[in-house]
C-alpha cells in the first residue's frame, strides 16, 4: 500500500522537508547546464577520441539521444512528485522499498565515487602549472574547500555552482568560435593543417572499426553523469514546476553545443591522431594553436569543470542520505539538518569516503582515474534503469486511471524508456567485455552483496519496512 507522505506529495505537489528552498531560476538552470559538462568531456574525451577517432562525435551525440529520453522520464515523475529524493523515492513507491534502498544507496556511492575522479583530475589539471606539488595535496586542499562550501547554506551553493558553470559554458563557446577562426581564417600555427576534412581523412570516421568505437560508450556515458542531478535540486527550487521543464528541455541544446559542436571544432583544427589518454584534448588543441596563455586558460577552465562536479556531489550525498534516513534506511543521524538547513552530517560521512580519492592518488595516480570512473559510471547506469522502469510503471498506473497525469508529460509515452533501457542494457554488456572497465562489475558485485545484507539486517530490525510501496494495483485511484 501506498505510504501516507507518498499520498500526501501526490496530492499537494512537493511535500514539505525542512529544506531552504533558496535555488533560484538562473541557478537551476546553470545547474542544469553545469551537469552536461564535467570531466568526462574535457578529460575523459582524449582516451575516447584515441580509441574511437572522429566516429567519437557520433558516439557523444548518440549517447546524449538516450540522455534526453531519461531525463524526460525524470522529468515527468518529478512534475507528478517533485521530492529531494527523487530518483530513490521514485523506485520505493512505484518497484517497492527493496529498489529504493539500493538506488538511494547507489546513487549516493556514484557521487562518492565521481567526487574522487573529479579530486584526481582537478590535482592533474594542477600539474599543469605547479608539477612539483603532488597529486594528493592538491586533492585534499580542494576536498577541504568545497567541504566548507557546501556546510554553509544551499544559497552559497548554488551561487558557487553558477559561477562554475558560467565559467565552462562561456569557455566553451569562446573556444567554438576561436577554433572556427582558425578553420576559416587560417591563422596561428594550426591554421596550416586545420581543416573539416580531418574528421574523414585519417583513416575515415571509424578509423579502428566501429566495435572500437561503439565500446567507447561507456566512457561517453560517464561524461554525461550529472545531467540528473536537476531531480535533487527539486526540494530545494523556488518553482520546481516552472524551472525544472525549461531546464530539461534546454538538453538537446546543450548536448548539441558543448559536446558534438566543441569536439566536431576541436577535431577539425587538429587531426584525431594528436590525442592521447591522459591529458585534455582542450588543452592540447589549445596549445598547438599557439594563442599566449590559451592553454593556461583552458586548463583553468578544465580545473573549475572538476571543481564543480565535485561540489555536486558533497550537494547530492547529503541530500541522498537524508532521504534514506527519512525512510528508516540510513542510520537516523543522517537526517538531521543544521541551522543553516543543510544535511551536514551526512555530507561529512561523503565527504570523509571521498578522501579514499586522495589516498588513491598518492598510491596508484596513474590508475586513479580509469578505476573510479568505471565504477561511477556502473553506479550511474543503475539509477538511471531505475528512472526508466519508474516512469514505465508511472505511465501504466496513469493509462489505468490509478495515479494523475503528470503536467510534463514525456513524448512517445513509454515507448522512449524502452529504448533508452535496451540501450543501456548494452552499454553495461559493453563494460563486461572491456577487461580495464571490467573492474568496476567485481565492485558492483561486491556492492550488490553488501547492500543485501543490509536489507536484510533492516528487515530484522523493522519487518514493516518490507510493506511500504512498489504494490502499483493498490495505489490509490486518483478522482
Amino acid at each position: 500500500m501506498t505510504s501516507s507522505k507518498v499520498t500526501d506529495a501526490t496530492a499537494t505537489g512537493a511535500p514539505e522537508e525542512g529544506y531552504e528552498r533558496g535555488l533560484g531560476s538562473r541557478q537551476v538552470q546553470m545547474i542544469a547546464i553545469g551537469g552536461a559538462i564535467g570531466v568526462g568531456l574535457f578529460m575523459g574525451a582524449g582516451a575516447n577520441i584515441e580509441k574511437a577517432g572522429t566516429s567519437i562525435i557520433l558516439m557523444y551525440a548518440l549517447a546524449g539521444v538516450v540522455i534526453f529520453f531519461i531525463m524526460r522520464a525524470l522529468g515527468e515523475l518529478l512534475l507528478y512528485r517533485p521530492v529531494s529524493g527523487s530518483f530513490a523515492e521514485y523506485a520505493r513507491e512505484f518497484l517497492g522499498p527493496f529498489f529504493g534502498f539500493v538506488t538511494g544507496w547507489t546513487y549516493w556511492l556514484m557521487w562518492v565515487v565521481t567526487g574522487m575522479a573529479e579530486l584526481t583530475a582537478a590535482a592533474i589539471y594542477i600539474h599543469f602549472w605547479f608539477p612539483e606539488i603532488p597529486q594528493w595535496v592538491s586533492a585534499l586542499v580542494f576536498l577541504v574547500v568545497l567541504f566548507g562550501v557546501n556546510l554553509i547554506s544551499v544559497k552559497i551553493f548554488g551561487e558557487v555552482e553558477f559561477w562554475f558553470s558560467m565559467i565552462k559554458v562561456t569557455a566553451i563557446i569562446g573556444m567554438i568560435v576561436i577554433g572556427l577562426g582558425v578553420l576559416t581564417l587560417g591563422f596561428s600555427d594550426a591554421g596550416d593543417t586545420a581543416a573539416v576534412s580531418n574528421l574523414w581523412s585519417h583513416h575515415g570516421i571509424f578509423p579502428n572499426g566501429i566495435g572500437s568505437s561503439l565500446m567507447t560508450l561507456q566512457g561517453v556515458m560517464f561524461a554525461y553523469l550529472a545531467v540528473e542531478l536537476v531531480g535533487v535540486t527539486a526540494g530545494e527550487s523556488e518553482n520546481p514546476e516552472k524551472t525544472l521543464p525549461k531546464a530539461i528541455n534546454t538538453l538537446p541544446w546543450r548536448i548539441i553545443v558543448f559536446y558534438v559542436g566543441a569536439l566536431t571544432v576541436i577535431l577539425s583544427v587538429v587531426k584525431w591522431t594528436e590525442f592521447s589518454a591522459g591529458e585534455s584534448p582542450f588543452v592540447h588543441a589549445f596549445g598547438k594553436i599557439g594563442i599566449p596563455l590559451a592553454a593556461g586558460i583552458v586548463n583553468f577552465v578544465v580545473l573549475t569543470a572538476a571543481l564543480s562536479s565535485c561540489n555536486s556531489g558533497m550537494y547530492s550525498t547529503g541530500r541522498m542520505l537524508r532521504d534514506l534516513a527519512a525512510n528508516s534506511e540510513a542510520p537516523q543521524a543522517f537526517g538531521k539538518l543544521n541551522a543553516r538547513k543543510t544535511p551536514a552530517v551526512g555530507i561529512t560521512v561523503s565527504v570523509a569516503l571521498m578522501g579514499i580519492g586522495v589516498v588513491l592518488n598518492y598510491v596508484v595516480p596513474e590508475k586513479a582515474f580509469t578505476y573510479v570512473t568505471s565504477v561511477a559510471t556502473a553506479a550511474g547506469i543503475w539509477t538511471w534503469m531505475m528512472i526508466l522502469v519508474s516512469h514505465i510503471r508511472y505511465r501504466s498506473a496513469v493509462e489505468a486511471g490509478r495515479l494523475r497525469a503528470s503536467s510534463f508529460p514525456a513524448p512517445g509515452g513509454s515507448l522512449f524508456s524502452w529504448v533508452a533501457l535496451l540501450f543501456l542494457i548494452g552499454v553495461t554488456g559493453m563494460i563486461a567485455y572491456d577487461k580495464d572497465a571490467r573492474v568496476c562489475l567485481y565492485v558492483a558485485a561486491g556492492w550488490a552483496v553488501a547492500l543485501g545484507i543490509g536489507w536484510m539486517m533492516l528487515k530484522n530490525r523493522n519487518p514493516q519496512i518490507a510493506d511500504r510501496g512498489g504494490d502499483e494495483p493498490e495505489l490509490e485511484k486518483v478522482g
